[in-house]
C-alpha cells in the first residue's frame, strides 16, 4: 500500500481546492476511520470492569455497545443528505467535535444510564465522521488518484480492531476503564485541528431536493422498536408484552415505511434498489447473519472474564488470535472468490462461521491453549472473509445512480443487525443463566444456539447470483420504474 507521500511524488496533486494538503486530508480521514474502528473493539475488553466500577451486572452492560450501534445505524441514511445540505467540511468538523466530546462525557458517567446516553451521543458524530470522511475523499480526488487514496484511508481501520483488545485490557489493568475513553480526546482534537486547516472547503449540492423527513422518522422508529423487543426478550422473557409490543411497533413501522417509499418523490431508501437480486439477497444475509456472528466481540470478552476468570490484559492477549486471523484472511478472499465465485464461498464460509461459533461452546476451564487459538484464529478469518464477501456482493451490481444510496443503507443495516446480535445475544445469556443457574453454561448454550443459526443463514446465500462484477453503464434502475 503506498503512502500518501509516495503517491505524491507519482503524480498526486499537489493542493486541493482552498489550499489544502491532500496527504494531510488523508490523514485526518485515516484518523476519523481510525477512532471508529478503535473505539468499537476496545470496549467490549473494559466491560467487566466498567460493570463493577458501574454497580452494574457485566451481563447487561450489551446496553453500553448497543447504544452505539443502534445511534450509528439511525443516522447513517441521512449522512450523505445532511453533508450536501451544510457541507462536507462544516458536518465533519462538527462530527468530531461531537464524537470526541462524547467520549468525554462516557469517560465521566457516574452510571450506567449516563455511560448509556454518553455512547449515544458518540454513535451520532461515529454517523457523519467516517462516511462524511469518505465522501470529502470522493469529492476532493480525481477517479485516476481515488482507489489508492480510498485504501489509504481505510488502512488504518484495520489496525483498530488488531490492537483494540489488547489495548482495551492493558488500560484497564494499569490504568482505570476511563482511559479507553480519554484516549479518544487528543486523537480527535488533533483530528479536528487538521482538518479545520486542509480539509477543502465544498459547497452544497442538495438544497433543491427536500429531506425525506416521515421516511427518516419512520426507519428510525423501526431500528429502535425493533432492537427494545430484541432487548426485552431476555428481560422480560416471561411477560410477552416486554418484547411483543415493540416487535409489532417495528414491523408496523417497517410497512408504513414500504408504503411510503412507493409514492414519495425523493424516499431516504428508495425500494428500486430491492429491483436487483444480489443486492437483495446481500441484504437480507446481512440482516440474518450478523444476527448470529455480529455479537462474537461482545460474546468472547464476557466468557473470557466473566465465564473462565480471564485477567483484562490476559484477554486482549488472548484475542489477539482472532485480529490475526481476520487480517490474513485479508489475503486470499479476493482469490477464493474468482476461482470459487460468491456463491460457493459465503454459502461455505456462513456454515464453517456456524460451526465455530458453535465450537465456542466446548470452552470451559480446561480447555487447551493451543485449541483456543486455533478456534479463534479461524472465528476472525471467518468472520472477516464473510463481512468482505457478503458487503461485496451486495453491492457489486448496483449501477453508478444508486451506489451510493445502497451503501448508506448495507452500512445501516450492519450496525443495526449487529445491535440487534448482541441484544439477543445477551437475551439468550439471561434466559440460559436464570434456567441452568450456572454463567458458564449459560455461554456455552448461547454460542451453540448463535452457531446454529448462523449455520443455517448458509441457505440464502444459496441463492446469490454469481457475477464478474460488471454492470451495463446503459443500465439503470430508473428505466424499470
Amino acid at each position: 500500500m503506498q503512502s500518501p507521500g509516495a503517491c505524491h511524488k507519482r503524480g498526486m496533486r499537489k493542493r486541493l481546492p482552498g489550499g489544502g494538503s491532500p496527504r494531510v486530508l488523508l490523514w485526518v480521514i485515516s484518523i476519523a476511520f481510525f477512532m471508529q474502528m478503535l473505539d468499537g473493539s476496545i470496549l467490549n475488553t473494559a466491560l467487566p470492569s466498567m460493570a463493577a466500577a458501574l454497580r452494574a451486572d457485566p451481563l447487561r452492560m450489551h446496553s453500553v455497545v448497543i447504544a452505539y450501534m443502534l445511534t450509528t445505524a439511525v443516522f447513517i441514511p441521512a449522512s450523505g443528505f445532511i453533508a450536501d445540505r451544510f457541507g462536507i467540511r462544516r458536518v465533519f468538523l462538527l462530527s468530531v467535535l461531537v464524537f470526541t466530546a462524547g467520549s468525554a462525557a462516557c469517560a465521566a458517567s457516574p452510571s450506567l444510564g449516563a455511560l448509556v446516553a454518553a455512547r449515544a451521543a458518540q454513535g451520532l458524530g461515529g454517523a457523519l465522521m467516517v462516511p462524511v470522511g469518505r465522501l470529502a475523499v470522493l469529492r476532493a480526488f480525481p477517479r485516476s488518484e481515488l482507489a489508492e487514496a480510498l485504501s489509504f484511508v481505510t488502512l488504518p481501520g484495520l489496525l483498530g480492531p488488531l490492537l483494540g483488545p489488547f489495548l482495551g485490557g492493558l488500560l484497564v489493568s494499569w490504568a482505570s476503564w476511563e482511559w479507553i475513553f480519554l484516549i479518544n480526546i487528543p486523537v480527535g482534537l488533533l483530528g479536528f485541528i487538521l482538518a479545520l486547516r486542509h480539509m477543502p472547503e465544498q459547497a452544497a449540492e442538495n438544497d433543491s431536493v427536500p429531506f425525506d423527513y416521515p421516511g427518516f422518522l419512520l426507519l428510525a422508529l423501526f431500528m429502535v422498536s425493533v432492537s427494545v423487543s430484541a432487548e426485552g426478550f431476555g428481560e422480560y422473557a416471561l411477560l410477552p408484552g416486554g418484547f411483543l409490543i415493540p416487535g409489532t411497533v417495528s414491523l408496523l413501522c417497517l410497512a408504513a415505511y414500504a408504503f411510503h417509499s412507493m409514492r414519495a418523490a425523493d424516499p431516504l431508501i428508495s425500494p428500486v434498489l430491492f429491483k436487483i437480486a444480489n443486492f437483495r439477497i446481500g441484504i437480507l444475509g446481512n440482516i440474518f447473519a450478523r444476527l448470529g456472528f455480529g455479537a462474537l466481540p461482545f460474546l468472547v470478552p464476557l466468557l473470557l472474564q466473566v465465564g473462565l476468570g480471564y485477567s483484562p490484559l490476559a484477554t486482549g492477549l488472548a484475542m489477539l488470535p482472532i485480529s490475526f486471523g481476520a487480517v490474513a484472511a485479508k489475503a486470499v478472499i479476493s482469490p477464493l472468490l474468482k476461482r470459487l465465485g460468491f456463491r460457493f464461498v459465503l454459502t461455505a464460509n456462513t456454515a464453517l462461521l456456524g460451526a465455530a461459533l458453535a465450537a465456542h461452546s466446548l470452552l470451559g476451564v480446561s480447555a487447551p491453549m493451543p485449541f483456543i487459538i486455533l478456534l479463534f484464529i479461524i472465528s476472525g478469518a471467518a468472520s472477516s472473509m464473510q463481512f468482505t464477501s457478503m458487503n461485496s456482493i451486495t453491492l457489486i451490481d448496483l449501477p453508478d445512480n444508486r451506489a451510493g444510496a445502497g451503501n448508506s443503507l448495507l452500512s445501516a443495516v450492519m450496525q443495526l443487525a449487529m445491535s440487534m446480535g448482541v441484544a439477543a445475544a445477551a437475551a439468550f445469556l439471561d434466559v440460559f443463566k436464570n434456567t441452568t443457574g450456572d454463567v458458564l453454561s449459560a455461554f456455552q448454550h448461547t454460542f451453540l444456539l448463535l452457531g446454529l443459526f448462523t449455520g443455517l443463514t448458509a441457505l440464502i446465500f444459496f441463492r446469490v447470483r454469481d457475477t464478474s462484477g460488471y454492470v451495463d453503464p446503459s443500465h439503470t434502475l430508473d428505466r424499470e420504474r
